[in-house]
């Protein structure tokens, strides 16, 4: 049985879906609000931690 490999988005993805500059997100990648790993010096953010950080934003507003 394999697992799966999360699915990785870029930095550009990620701006794009949550309608933010560039800055903003290494912002929150620095600030470890944004989980995200370097491939080959490319920086990834697995879905699931986009995921998992809107999911905060969300409770944070409840």
């Amino acid at each position: 049985m394999t697992t799966a490999a999360p699915e990785l988005l870029t930095v550009s993805e990620v701006m794009a879906r949550l309608k933010v500059g560039r800055t903003k997100v290494y912002d929150l990648i620095r600030t470890h609000r944004l989980v995200s790993i370097k491939v080959d010096g490319c920086r990834r953010i697995p879905a699931h931690a986009l995921g998992d950080f809107i999911a905060s934003q969300i409770g944070e507003a409840a």
